[in-house]
């Protein structure tokens, strides 16, 4: 793919019109979460998408409302940023319910903006129903395209108007399988890798305020009501130890208390967000301490295969016995992650926040550790002359098979008991620094 930047396609309108099935009609898979009722969407969301082997980036943003609570005023400011960055715009309204107040407010909002608008004209499902687009030509924004987000019907349409306007607005849009020149593809090779970071933790612990901190900008959505983040939101960061995505995921809790289907796909979207990522950042109420399910995210979380750094949110609001409490809690809570690098940091004013950064990067390098298989083999000779393993098992070699995390084959003339495995792994993380990283052991059975 070409390394110019991607046209960008906004996606904007009231709340409820069908901004987010027309996004994942779009990019042809299901990734915003359309759930039929208002205000699902509040955070912006961009994805890559691709047409006729041309990529573009589509931002999905949250119902705008010209007035409101708090909250709906944070999640209409959203929209109107993401329109400042736009080179096309694309105002969606239900055809079905025609103009609303909301509608003549937004349009007259956006005949400010620079960018190019197309009016969708969604929940046109049969061709009877166009007729019904005709009424929102007074919003004064252009001809209206008829398309059906949920059926797909015109999304071909819209798609070819979006691209003439990208070319009208003198955008480069090139073919996803066309190079830039002739070493584009061994460019694309040695092109840095970007690690990914899920920020996790319970809702209303201070994710997204964290977020925005770390990126530099009011990228999610905060506000001091749980569940605010419904989706998984993320962007990518250039850091002095190079760039890093960072992923803010919806607030986990246990599943029996989930009792919405939106918030139940929030946390699959959230543990998938844990699945994929290289390190995550457990974010903690440090006012809260420790509780039962910030125990169960961080086994979640570390069972996934990914290290974790440990972060306290809202330390400064503990005195000097509440911080030796909270070690105490981390010690026992938290004693199955091994080395946790744990910070209390204030992500409202930013203090302690720069010292997270450091920690992934030791955590990622240690995540790509590959250990020489000579040292390899006599880390476990030694550790072996120190404690031989019971019922005269004996590992005859090793060797490390894979990296992200490190992970080690162990031929053994017998099987390896478990508490003599989670010994031998002590000592290679001892051995080779590997701090908070899982580490994987593979025990292969040989004569010998």
């Amino acid at each position: 793919m070409t390394s110019a930047r991607l046209p960008r396609l906004v996606i904007v309108g009231r709340p409820n019109v069908g901004k987010s099935t027309l996004l994942n009609r779009l990019i042809g898979r299901r990734e915003a979460i359309v759930e039929q009722k208002p205000g699902v969407t509040r955070d912006r969301k961009e994805v890559e998408a691709e047409w006729l082997g041309r990529p573009f980036m589509v931002v999905d943003t949250g119902g705008w409302l010209a007035a409101g609570s708090e909250l709906d005023a944070k999640v209409s400011r959203q929209s109107e940023a993401a329109m400042e960055s736009a080179d096309v715009v694309m105002f969606v309204a239900d055809a079905t319910t025609g103009i609303t107040q909301e509608d003549e407010q937004m349009a007259r909002m956006m005949r400010g903006v620079s960018a190019p608008i197309i009016l969708a004209a969604n929940k046109v499902d049969e061709e009877q129903h166009e007729i019904l687009i005709w009424d929102l030509v007074r919003l004064g924004l252009g001809q209206p395209i008829p398309v059906s987000a949920m059926h797909g019907r015109g999304v071909g349409d819209l798609l070819e108007h979006i691209f003439d306007l990208f070319e009208q607005a003198g955008v480069a849009v090139v073919p996803a399988d066309v190079d830039d020149d002739s070493d584009a593809s061994d460019d694309a090779d040695q092109e840095e890798r970007v690690f990914s970071i899920a920020i996790v933790g319970r809702p209303n612990v201070g994710k997204s305020t964290l977020f925005n901190k770390m990126i530099g900008a009011e990228r999610s959505v905060v506000h001091d009501m749980p569940g605010t983040t419904r989706d998984t939101i993320d962007t990518v960061v250039d850091t002095d130890h190079g760039p890093l995505r960072f992923l803010d995921t919806a607030g986990m809790r246990r599943r029996s208390r989930i009792d919405e289907d939106t918030e139940y796909y929030s946390v699959m979207r959230a543990l998938k967000a844990v699945d994929k990522a290289d390190v995550a950042i457990l974010v903690i109420d440090a006012v809260e301490g420790v509780t039962q399910q910030d125990q169960r995210l961080a086994e979640r979380v570390d069972a996934a295969g990914c290290p974790i750094v440990v972060v306290f949110n809202k330390a400064e609001l503990l005195n000097t016995e509440e911080k030796l409490d909270l070690t105490t809690q981390t010690q026992r809570r938290l004693s199955f992650l091994p080395n946790v690098v744990t910070h209390r940091i204030s992500a409202l004013s930013g203090r302690g926040v720069h010292k997270i950064v450091p920690s992934l990067a030791t955590a990622i390098g240690a995540y790509q550790t590959r250990i020489p298989t000579q040292k390899v083999n006599t880390l476990v000779r030694n550790a072996q002359q120190a404690h031989p393993a019971p019922g005269g098992a004996r590992i005859l070699y090793a060797t490390q098979g894979a990296t992200d995390p490190p992970t080690f084959t162990l031929f053994s003339n017998r099987d390896l008991h478990d508490s003599y495995l989670r010994y031998i792994e002590r000592s290679i993380r001892d051995a080779f620094d590997l701090g908070t990283v899982p580490i994987k052991l593979r025990v292969r059975r040989r004569s010998g």
